[in-house]
């Protein structure tokens, strides 16, 4: 799997957008790498919209709750080791079941909180996009940035380019 980065550019509108989909396509960017997020409802069909992943900060919520119900769950398997209960004797394997239960349960409690905020990328774009304005979010491998970026730049000039997400490892 090769890295590759996010690129943001505003667009003023949705027929910008229609057009500037029409040309990732073109410069064979798969659909399923370009993004639009929008005012609610103001997307049409044919637009891909950003997924709940991308508009929530779920994946670094999950990330997080790995690694606290990680280290809690390994604290909890070391005291339940250490002191076991009724006299049980247990063994070491307890303290990674522990902490892999505990990094399951992290990530699935701090997901479900994180799903309820706005991605932490894409707040700086919320009053462009409140005001009508498209985000175009198209996630390019590392080599092909320049090309994609002048692309953009050469052939919308009214597309503002809004710099990149620096690594993005979904497949």
């Amino acid at each position: 799997m090769l890295t590759k980065r996010r690129l943001y550019f505003l667009l003023p509108d949705v027929e910008s957008a229609r057009n500037m989909l029409n040309e990732m396509l073109l410069a064979r960017i798969e659909e399923r790498r370009i993004h639009f997020l929008a005012k609610r409802g103001s997307l049409p069909p044919e637009l891909p919209e950003a997924s709940v992943l991308q508009k929530t900060d779920i994946v670094h919520g999950a990330q997080l709750g790995i690694v606290i119900g990680g280290v809690a769950g390994t604290l909890g398997g070391l005291l339940v080791v250490f002191f076991p209960p009724g006299g049980v004797s247990l063994q070491l394997v307890t303290v990674l079941i522990a902490a892999l239960l505990g990094a399951l349960f992290g990530a699935w409690v701090s997901s479900m909180a994180a799903s309820a905020v706005p991605n932490s990328q894409l707040v700086r774009f919320q009053d462009d996009i409140d005001r009508g304005k498209v985000l175009m979010m198209v996630d390019v491998p590392m080599r092909r940035i320049a090309e994609i970026s002048e692309l953009v730049r050469r052939r919308h000039p009214e597309a503002i380019s809004s710099g990149f997400e620096p690594t993005v490892v979904f497949p």
